[in-house]
């Protein structure tokens, strides 16, 4: 086989297969929705691995699952294998574009506070593959996190949302316990009784554990969900924690920010640019402005 040129290897790697160092051989990166894969999936994968790579299988930082050793010219085999099996993956997830969409398993996690992986997969449906085509002047990345515990790192996404419950106080049902339950419960050490009576600090996290843990009602019961949006976040050789938004957004208002933030990114970000740093050099204060107009 002829070296492979510059040009081929570019062309593949914006079909999600990356070159094995030092080598001829490519990982074909496979993407699922929001990370998560059935059991008919991973046996395709499987498969896959034996017939055209090296016969093991590897997950990505972002939730993907790569298949490496895959020689250049099996390259389109592997991709037809993939087509038709026609069980909801395929190989890509690269380039200047939205990026695979990871999520925590707040779905089914104690802590969670939201449907992460419902959310996750509208978005994946909605952005990852609705606008595939979309061109931006740099990759965007996209996190769905549970809860405050931050198990899916948010705020070093370019757009990271983070469910939150924020406890509701109902004092005048507080009995001033000696040992109180929601004292007790709070890891952030935010709730504590003063004075007799059970008073809620600035620096409470919104995780929502307390809630529910007052026998008497002190605190509400329920409470509704609701997210906190970080924006501009990356992590890397340039890192930048994602600035988070000056208010808590309900669900339904998500995707709107979401496409407010990507116009954002396409219209005022020059070629190149991250998201974080054009947020820097033109101002927090604009982009707010800009989503919630």
């Amino acid at each position: 086989m002829q070296k492979l040129t510059a040009e081929q290897i570019k062309s593949v790697k914006g079909q999600g297969f990356l070159r094995n160092r030092g080598t001829d051989c490519f990982s074909g990166r496979v993407v699922s929705a929001a990370g998560l894969f059935t059991a008919d999936q991973l046996t395709v994968l499987a498969e896959a691995a034996r017939r055209f790579g090296n016969g093991t299988l590897i997950n990505t930082a972002r939730q993907c699952i790569e298949l490496p050793g895959i020689p250049y010219e099996q390259i389109p085999a592997a991709q037809a294998y993939l087509a038709e099996a026609d069980c909801g993956i395929a190989f890509g997830g690269t380039g200047a574009k939205i990026r695979p969409i990871v999520a925590c398993k707040g779905t089914t996690c104690v802590y969670g506070n939201c449907d992460t992986l419902g959310l996750a997969r509208k978005i994946h449906e909605q952005y990852y593959l609705g606008k595939a085509d979309l061109k931006l002047p740099h990759k965007f990345k996209i996190a769905v996190g549970g809860c405050p515990n931050s198990c899916m790192k948010p705020s070093i996404n370019d757009f990271g949302i983070e469910g939150r419950r924020v406890p509701i106080l109902n004092s005048v049902f507080c009995r001033g316990c000696a040992r109180c339950a929601v004292e007790a419960a709070c890891p952030g050490k935010a709730a504590h009784v003063q004075d007799g009576k059970l008073v809620i600090g600035t620096n409470c996290l919104s995780c929502g554990v307390c809630i529910g843990k007052c026998p008497f009602g002190a605190i509400a019961a329920e409470a509704e969900t609701v997210y906190q949006i970080y924006v501009g976040g990356t992590w890397g050789k340039k890192r930048r924690t994602g600035t988070p938004l000056s208010r808590f957004v309900r669900e339904e208002e998500i995707l709107p920010l979401l496409d407010r933030a990507l116009a954002w990114f396409a219209e005022y970000a020059e070629p190149g640019e991250w998201f974080g740093a054009a947020i820097d050099r033109i101002g927090m204060e604009q982009l707010e402005a800009y989503l919630f107009a």
